[in-house]
């Protein structure tokens, strides 16, 4: 739960992003396997610079 709140916490800050559409996106990527907080947050990042 630490990496989510990690991850959500960092793509908020630098993008301004709707923290309840970023948790979402998070929860699924971390459902998916990925536990790692550097790498869901750059995933993240990734998914909101593509739109």
């Amino acid at each position: 739960m630490d990496a989510q709140r990690i991850a959500v916490d960092a793509i908020v800050v630098l993008t301004g992003c709707d923290r309840d559409q970023v948790a979402d996106f998070i929860r699924r990527l971390y459902l998916s396997g990925v536990k790692d907080p550097k790498r869901l947050t750059f995933k993240g990042l990734q998914a909101v610079g593509r739109g």
